[in-house]
């Protein structure tokens, strides 16, 4: 083997990429530092105690100090964050040009959270204006303008990286050219190359669900504890209540004739309009409780990322508490009434997976579903101003055994589909058909890796142009049955000869199916063959 380290430069390629990967870093840290400022300034305002509204203080402090060194260094420069300033004229545009203004953003924004810091006690209210302002604009305009900047340095980092990527092949080659030894050497430096892209996009995968899911299972946890204790109270409370409500019966029966002074009360608070109404409110509170109570178990079944051993699983459970954590964008909107979920859920045995990327896969498709829906633009109104059958955007998703070791699971849109020439691109990485700075373009890859490489399934995309898009996931209900019978990763699951279509059916706050009948409701049948994956 040649030795290339002179000529590849090895030492200021690391240099490049260390000062890139800070840039990326310390940009995303902004965003999350304006969040954690958030939190800890409505914390502030709401804590009585002394100690702790004093550690609050010197947090925040520390947080906005950061704040404003990362945002000069980011700039100006800074030797101690590894920050070389000089940002090119497209970042420089959305620091100190409209729309974003992002430098005058940064800079109010950290005015607003000193002069909170420096507010009387008696000033520390939820209406605060400088507390107002930065939950405002940490949810708004600054979290917005923050994401585009932080997308922006990606998209530079990532051409600066192909750009010292291609700078090795070509010197690379440029060496080896004459012998056979570098022809060698050229190619194992192109399958470096591939799997540093592939390790790249496992690393920025790993991280994500990393953050991702300690964060769920974090407010999952903090959700939990006051809304048990809520939840477990309220039986006492009712019992109480109807204990109180007996005794005043009582009363009633034993003294019928009470004093004028008591009268005149009775009629002031409507005791029998009380007496009626307090048990149906104690009913109301429970209902919630336990609907809080539901979706912090969604949040726990969708949290399991970390997990590293395979375990056997309720694939339902996964889609159904996917479909909870995106319920609010299933909702109808001002440009599309709500997304119709129909859901074909076969008898499925318990599969052998790692549930929390499974649950990631699902988060995935169902999201690029409701983005495609919502990005169609073709939802028009019918008669009277009411969404017809024939206008509803909709969402299928279809479980099922086609062959005795896997199961399969589609999730169809009635969305405009895709082209062929996208379809040949969909799983690779960094690939988006969606604006800057709305997708990285990993969605669908990691999706593709965890679906094939990690479980030794298959994911598939049958679309057509006008016809919507359906993914079909395929994995082995367990490892051993597929090593023992099914060694060759070609091996594609016997296809069903017949399979149902998707009657109209529009689903109910909780994703309970609807049983209209069929006479009523126009079918829609996904692209492609039905019962084949692919």
């Amino acid at each position: 083997m040649l030795d290339f380290t002179t000529d590849l430069e090895v030492d200021r390629i690391a240099t490049a990429r260390a000062i890139s990967a800070a840039v990326v870093n310390v940009s995303g840290r902004q965003r999350m530092l304006s969040q954690r400022t958030a939190l800890f300034s409505l914390r502030l305002v709401c804590t009585q105690d002394r100690v702790e509204r004093e550690r609050l203080r010197s947090v925040l402090r520390d947080a906005i100090d950061l704040m404003e060194k990362s945002h000069k260094g980011l700039i100006e420069g800074d030797s101690d964050l590894k920050l070389p300033g000089k940002p090119s004229s497209v970042v420089k545009a959305m620091y100190f040009e409209p729309p974003l203004n992002l430098d005058r953003q940064v800079r109010k924004f950290i005015l607003e959270v000193r002069a909170l810091l420096q507010a009387e006690q008696s000033q520390l209210t939820q209406d605060n204006p400088h507390l107002r302002y930065i939950l405002n604009v940490t949810s708004d305009e600054l979290l917005d303008a923050l994401d585009a900047v932080v997308s922006q340095y990606q998209k530079e980092s990532e051409a600066e990286q192909l750009a010292l990527d291609i700078n090795q092949i070509e010197l690379y080659q440029h060496s080896c050219a004459a012998t056979a030894v570098a022809q060698a050497q050229a190619q194992e430096l192109e399958k470096a190359l591939r799997d540093l892209q592939h390790e790249r996009t496992k690393l920025i995968h790993t991280e994500r669900i990393s953050s991702l899911g300690q964060l769920v299972a974090s407010l999952a946890h903090e959700i939990n504890n006051p809304v048990n204790f809520i939840y477990g109270n309220l039986t006492y409370t009712s019992n109480y209540v109807k204990d109180l409500l007996t005794l005043l019966h009582l009363y009633q029966e034993e003294y019928p004739n009470s004093s004028c002074v008591i009268q005149a009360k009775i009629a002031d608070i409507d005791l029998n309009f009380l007496i009626e109404d307090l048990p149906q409110v104690i009913s109301s509170m429970k209902v919630g409780a336990d609907r809080i109570r539901q979706i912090v178990a969604s949040l726990r079944t969708f949290s399991r990322m970390d997990e590293k051993e395979m375990k056997l699983v309720e694939l339902h459970e996964g889609l159904d508490s996917t479909l909870l954590i995106l319920q609010s964008r299933l909702k109808g909107k001002s440009d599309r009434p709500q997304i119709e979920v129909t859901k074909e859920y076969s008898d499925l045995p318990l599969v052998q997976c790692h549930p929390g990327q499974i649950n990631q896969v699902f988060m995935n498709l169902l999201s690029n579903a409701i983005d495609a829906l919502e990005e169609s633009g073709k939802w028009g109104e019918g008669q009277r101003g009411r969404y017809t059958h024939y206008t509803l955007p909709q969402i299928r998703i279809r479980t099922e055994v086609l062959h005795p070791d896997y199961v399969t699971v589609r999730i169809a849109d009635n969305g405009p589909g895709v082209t062929e020439e996208v379809k040949a691109q969909l799983f690779d990485p960094f690939f988006t058909t969606k604006p800057v700075g709305k997708g990285t373009g990993l969605g669908l890859s990691i999706s593709h890796q965890i679906v094939v490489e990690k479980h030794r399934g298959s994911l598939r995309c049958v679309s057509e142009p006008g016809q919507g898009t359906e993914f079909c996931i395929e994995i082995p209900i367990t490892h051993k049955q597929r090593s023992a019978n099914f060694g060759n990763k070609s091996f594609v699951p016997v296809p069903s000869p017949t399979a149902p279509t998707l009657q109209g059916a529009a689903e109910d706050s909780a994703n309970k199916e609807s049983t209209a009948s069929s006479n009523q409701a126009k079918t829609w049948n996904p692209p492609g063959k039905s019962g084949i994956c692919g």
